[in-house]
């Protein structure tokens, strides 16, 4: 099953505050190992929502919100996708990460959809449309 893992901001990331070297150094270990069990599939840290821009649906109306956004421990600072065999795999790799911030901190794990998800909503003909896309993303 694939997983996204979730850092949840903290008032020191959304301050713009950077980890330190030695916090980057135990991030990069972790990664590796993550890499090298073959479950890592992509990672990367978000700049503070200040930086960012949200785009609200209406119909057919969209509006563009400029960051911040509030609620801070609602917010993603960063992400990793992983390919487990489990939930219960995903929890215990998590349980391995270094503190991703200086102080308290969260980490979300959420499973990605699957084809076989949607049921008989997934046609055959969205099916092969997917696999396509999926195939062209990943340059094959």
């Amino acid at each position: 099953m694939r997983v996204m893992v979730l850092v949840k901001a903290t008032p020191d990331s959304e301050a713009g505050l950077l980890p330190s070297t030695e916090l980057l150094e135990a991030m990069g270990r972790f990664n590796q190992e993550l890499a090298d069990a073959g479950i890592l599939l992509a990672g990367e840290g978000l700049h503070p929502s200040a930086r960012g821009k949200r785009v609200a649906f209406d119909g057919a109306s969209r509006t563009v919100v400029d960051g911040p956004f509030g609620a801070t421990g609602e917010l993603v600072a960063g992400f990793w996708l992983w390919q487990v065999e489990d939930m219960a795999e995903a929890v215990a790799w998590v349980k391995r990460c270094p503190n991703p911030m200086p102080g308290p901190s969260e980490i979300e794990i959420r499973p990605l959809f699957e084809m076989a998800d949607f049921g008989v909503a997934m046609t055959p003909e969205i099916a092969a449309a997917e696999a396509r896309l999926r195939d062209q993303v990943a340059g094959e």
